[in-house]
């Protein structure tokens, strides 16, 4: 079962900073998920919120601030003053760390609040202008945004985001169409998902940070986890295997 590092290794650094993925990229693990919104001027960010409130030390909206003016807040003291001044990423940056490394990128649009015009396109084009079509998977809340990477780039692997329980994952997916299920950790061991599993989809749940789960979704064959504590799950699970 692969592990990925959910918004870099947000257990023990600010989520999607560049400290939290550069912890990410030194561990042999399988790879990195990280979010991304679009600013007032066009550039790509990497933040997990529609809004800066939680995880800086300013307030507003991502949408309604350009890259300049989200660069004057701090992104890190929020966790802890080991990380006072950490900037908010663009997704530039965040792929150029992991351009020399082997791990698989999650890059998961943010629009199903806020539609953000043009992005999915910046997105794939940034993607293809680093050469990292084959190492990623592009997710998303926004099932019409998952489709429009699909008639943009149809060799890119997409997945579909789910909270809820579904009744017939499968044919939705398909109808999307999407490529993989990232579902909750509560949906995951539901009997229409062990159904998923054993047609060979891959179905990659979230967040998964207690051991425990992650030996329950081994046992039910799932693809992967997301966990905000990746060092401390890739030694539990190598010790296990």
């Amino acid at each position: 079962m692969d592990i990925y590092s959910h918004r870099g290794s947000s257990g023990t650094h600010p989520e999607n900073s560049l400290a939290a993925f550069h912890e990410a990229a030194r561990l042999p693990i399988y790879g990195v998920e990280f979010d991304v919104h679009l600013t007032k001027d066009g550039e790509l960010v990497v933040i997990h919120d529609e809004t800066i409130a939680r995880t800086s030390d300013g307030k507003g909206f991502v949408k309604d601030m350009t890259l300049a003016e989200l660069r004057s807040f701090d992104f890190g003291s929020w966790f802890s003053d080991e990380f006072r001044g950490e900037p908010i990423p663009t997704l530039y940056e965040v792929l150029d760390i992991f351009s020399e490394t082997s791990h698989h990128l999650n890059i998961e649009l943010k629009s199903d609040i806020f539609p953000y015009e043009g992005m999915v396109g910046k997105v794939v084009a940034m993607v293809q202008k680093m050469k990292l079509d084959s190492r990623v998977v592009i997710s998303s809340f926004d099932h019409e945004a998952v489709r429009a990477v699909k008639k943009i780039a149809p060799h890119i692997e997409t997945a579909a985001l789910f909270m809820e329980v579904l009744v017939d994952p499968l044919d939705y997916m398909r109808t999307i169409p999407a490529d993989a299920l990232h579902i909750s950790l509560p949906s995951a061991a539901r009997p229409s998902m062990r159904k998923v599993v054993e047609t060979g989809v891959a179905v990659r749940v979230f967040t998964v940070n207690e051991v425990k789960y992650a030996e329950a979704l081994r046992k039910i064959g799932v693809t992967a986890l997301f966990t905000d504590y990746p060092k401390k799950m890739m030694i539990h699970l190598n010790r296990k295997s």
